[in-house]
């Protein structure tokens, strides 16, 4: 009877932990489901579209997600789907991509992706005036630019030479999360989202909230987001996907590294007989040649070229 109740308390306990854990889960913005969910509230988006433009999000009317689905030129060409396509109050356009795994050609990614929208704002027949800037946003959980600290870049089309800005048409900014550094009191902007999407607790983005209305926002929907089943399993299928890759990408290393390991060894090995051979080859050389044999005779005899005797030798 007592090893019953035993397992009722085990059981109870056992319940009791699993409910904790449900309480204490939040989702993380880094799981690029989670960053376009959080994408989908206006506040939400009008906070951090307003740092990226540099600008009070009072000043931010209206931004309005579109479809991300890019306009294919042909059958062969290749499909781009974004995290995050936003149409500005001018008629501008901003993609937002969240990337967690390493990406060795981020940059023709962005390239890629930013041309396409920027062309797809006119159709034949119509006029170049058309166009309205293009702004790329990447935010990296993996350090895209190893030869400094910086965490945000804000990148154009600019002279060489003079650093002169010839147009803003095309705008890419990049933001590396792993980068951030210790917390100031005052930061804000890019740099207080940065730190927002790049947080890993519950208490963390408690007190980001405490500081920003838009951030406090954008906290509120992760709870919310972090309590609906549904959305719940879609991010759990996303952050398993993520998972799955980097220990895939991980494997595929340790096998490149064994695989040059062995062809290492083996390049050695035959090189190692190269060296070998061409030594005994010298002292044959000599040795005949002081016992009077000519060049000649010993080419012939070791069956070799008589350019090659010659270095063996000496002469």
């Amino acid at each position: 009877m007592l090893a019953d109740e035993d397992k009722r308390d085990n059981y109870r306990n056992r319940d009791n932990e699993n409910a904790e854990n449900n309480d204490n889960f939040i989702m993380l913005p880094t799981v690029d489901f989670c960053f376009k969910e959080l994408m989908k509230n206006p506040k939400v988006r009008k906070g951090f579209v307003a740092a990226i433009l540099g600008k009070s999000p009072e000043t931010v009317r209206r931004t309005t997600v579109i479809d991300t689905e890019l306009r294919k030129e042909s059958e062969d060409d290749k499909l781009g789907i974004l995290d995050v396509l936003v149409e500005l109050e001018d008629g501008g356009r901003m993609n937002m991509e969240m990337q967690v795994p390493y990406f060795e050609y981020w940059a023709n990614r962005v390239l890629f992706y930013v041309s396409k929208i920027y062309t797809g704002q006119i159709k034949k027949g119509d006029d170049y005036e058309k166009l309205q800037k293009c702004i790329h946003v990447s935010i990296l959980d993996f350090i895209h630019f190893p030869q400094d600290q910086r965490c945000y870049r804000k990148i154009t089309f600019c002279d060489v030479e003079t650093g002169e800005q010839y147009t803003d048409l095309m705008e890419l900014h990049v933001l590396e999360l792993k980068k951030l550094p210790p917390e100031d009191q005052n930061e804000e902007g890019v740099i207080r989202w940065m730190r927002f999407l790049g947080g890993k607790s519950r208490k963390e983005f408690e007190d980001m909230a405490e500081k920003d209305e838009y951030i406090r926002e954008a906290y509120e929907d992760l709870k919310k987001l972090s309590l609906d089943e549904q959305k719940r399993l879609e991010y759990e299928v996303r952050q398993k996907a993520i998972r799955d890759h980097n220990s895939q990408m991980k494997s595929a290393e340790r096998r490149g590294e064994k695989r040059g390991i062995e062809i290492g060894e083996r390049r050695g090995e035959k090189r190692g007989i190269e060296i070998g051979t061409q030594s005994t080859l010298k002292r044959l050389v000599r040795a005949n040649a002081e016992s009077g044999k000519s060049l000649e005779e010993i080419a012939e005899f070791l069956e070799l070229d008589l350019s090659e005797v010659q270095k063996m030798s000496g002469e």
